[in-house]
C-alpha cells in the first residue's frame, strides 16, 4: 500500500505544469502549530515505527525464528555497529551522488529531509526518527519479508530482488532516482544480511544515513549551493 500510494504522488508530480525537478518533497515535517504539540506528534511517529519493526520480529520469534538468526542478538555488537560504518559509506556517497544527478536531469524531486522549526528538540526528534526508520525498514522489508519468502520456498535470489523493488517502491513519491537509489541499497542491504545474518549491521547503517541526512541538511540548507 506504501508503494502505491508513492506511485499515486509520483504520478501527480508528473501531471504537473512543472518538470520534477521544479517541484519538493519534505519527509520530516512539522504535525503541529504548537511546539509542544508537534513534539509530542512527532514522538508517537517514532514509537509508531518502533512498534511496526517490533510486530515484524515478534511474528519471525513467535513462529519459531530466533533473534540470533536474523541478527538481533547482543553478541556482535560492536563488530555490527563497524560494520555499519563502512556499509553507511558504500551507500551514503554513491547515494548522493546518484540524487544530485538525479535532479539535475530533472527525474527527481528536491527532496528536504526536514522542514521542522528550529526548537530545542529538533535535533533529538531528527536523531529517533532515523533510528525508527531504520528499525522498521530493515526488519520488515529485509528481516521479515525475505525469512517468510525463503520459507514459502522462494531462492535467495528471488527474495533479494522482490525486497529491493517493495523498498524503492515506497520511495516513488521522491522521483525516479530516489526509487533506483533505494532498489540499489535493497540489494546492497539484502545481500549482506544474506551473507552475514547480521540484522544490527543494516539497522545501524542506516541509522547512520538518515542521521546524516536530516540533521545534515537542517544545517547546510541556504548555506551551499550544490544542495536543491
Amino acid at each position: 500500500m506504501s508503494g502505491l500510494r508513492s506511485l499515486v504522488r509520483l504520478i501527480d508530480s508528473l501531471l504537473q505544469p512543472v518538470a520534477l525537478n521544479q517541484q519538493s518533497v519534505a519527509i520530516n515535517v512539522p504535525q503541529a502549530k504548537f511546539d509542544l504539540l508537534d513534539l509530542i506528534a512527532q514522538l508517537l511517529g517514532v514509537a509508531q515505527l518502533a512498534a511496526w519493526g517490533g510486530l515484524g520480529v515478534y511474528l519471525l520469534w513467535h513462529t519459531g525464528t530466533k533473534l540470533k538468526t536474523l541478527g538481533l542478538d547482543r553478541t556482535r555488537i560492536g563488530p555490527d555497529a563497524l560494520g555499519s560504518l563502512g556499509l553507511a559509506a558504500v551507500i551514503g556517497i554513491p547515494g548522493l551522488g546518484l540524487y544530485l544527478l538525479a535532479h539535475h536531469l530533472g527525474l527527481n524531486l528536491a527532496v528536504q529531509p526536514s522542514t521542522l522549526d528550529d526548537s530545542w528538540w529538533r535535533t533529538v526528534v531528527l536523531v529517533l526518527s532515523a533510528a525508527g526508520n531504520a528499525w522498521a525498514e530493515e526488519t520488515l522489508v529485509v528481516g521479515y519479508l525475505i525469512t517468510r519468502l525463503k520459507q514459502l520456498g522462494w531462492r535467495d535470489n528471488a527474495a533479494l530482488p522482490a525486497s529491493s523493488i517493495l523498498r524503492g517502491s515506497y520511495h516513488l513519491y521522491q522521483g525516479f532516482g530516489g526509487f533506483i537509489g533505494n532498489v540499489v541499497m535493497g540489494l546492497v542491504f539484502g545481500k549482506v544480511w544474506q551473507r552475514t545474518n547480521r540484522l544490527w549491521i543494516l539497522v545501524f547503517a542506516h541509522t547512520i544515513l538518515d542521521v546524516v541526512a536530516f540533521v545534515g541538511y537542517t544545517f547546510l540548507r541556504g548555506k551551499v549551493s550544490w544542495l536543491p
